[in-house]
């Protein structure tokens, strides 16, 4: 029986008992960084794919360097002992913030009080098929840095998902700035066109996602503009570490669905 498992300040508990305290930045400002990283059979998967986006994020925000992966590595493979996910499927989150500070407002910090924590549990990755809407009130930014990190501000992704649930749908796609489609809440878009698969470039404002990384080294996608429209005969899919969803209808028009989302998925992972 699995247990999740959480990590902070030198400290074993969960989520629900360890403390962040009140005056981090990653709490006040969601000023900070994270990355989900898939654990299978009790490894990590794409471990130095995140660690290289989480600390080429770090530099391009101004923070200081993450924790190493040799101090990483320690923690992880404790993390899964003590949660018992050696033979299981888990979802581990490694937390980065500007960590603690006792001044007001947003003006940053002096560095070398960033605080890191982690946290792990059992999570089975997912491949269900999923109704999608284009957001009317939500756009990714093309322009800004933020749009090229995985940050915990997920504000936006939030108010979209919401709006694409109060129309009965259960994702919503985000376009840019430019009115270009761009991605999902929490996923990058494939898109399947003519026998090839298209994902957005990273200049749309899409996120860096990692298994969309592994797509285009492979050769198994590449970059393209993608317009506000999908074409009639287009498949599409939702991709992240956690799972590769098919958009079987999108603002209320039905789509043809691929039936190897998984074994897409799986491929990213060899």
């Amino acid at each position: 029986m699995s247990t999740a498992i959480a990590w902070i300040d030198g400290q074993w508990g969960t989520a629900a008992t360890l403390n962040l305290p009140l005056d981090d930045r990653a709490l006040l400002l969601a000023d900070g960084l994270f990355e989900t990283v898939l654990v299978r059979n009790g490894q990590p998967q794409l471990l130095q794919e995140h660690l290289k986006r989480w600390n080429s994020s770090s530099a391009l925000l101004g923070m200081d360097p993450p924790p190493q992966r040799d101090t990483l590595e320690t923690l992880i493979q404790e993390a899964i002992q003590r949660s018992q996910l050696s033979e299981a499927d888990g979802a581990l989150r490694l937390n980065w913030s500007r960590g603690s500070t006792p001044q007001r407002g947003i003006g940053l910090p002096a560095p070398g009080h960033h605080r890191f924590w982690l946290t792990l549990q059992s999570c089975t990755p997912t491949f269900s098929a999923v109704t999608t809407i284009t957001s009317r009130h939500e756009r990714r930014n093309t322009s800004s840095r933020l749009s090229r990190c995985k940050t915990l501000a997920y504000g936006q992704s939030i108010q979209a998902r919401r709006e694409a649930q109060e129309q009965g749908a259960d994702d919503a796609l985000l376009l840019n700035t430019a009115g270009a489609l761009c991605c999902a809440t929490a996923a990058n878009l494939l898109v399947r066109r003519r026998g090839q698969w298209l994902t957005p470039p990273l200049s749309s404002g899409c996120l860096p996602g990692v298994m969309r990384g592994r797509a285009l080294a492979q050769g198994l996608a590449k970059e393209t503009e993608l317009t506000a429209e999908f074409d009639a005969d287009d498949l599409a899919v939702l991709i992240n570490s956690l799972s590769c969803r098919p958009i079987c209808s999108h603002d209320g028009q039905p789509m043809a669905t691929t039936t190897a989302a998984a074994e897409l998925w799986q491929s990213l992972l060899d």
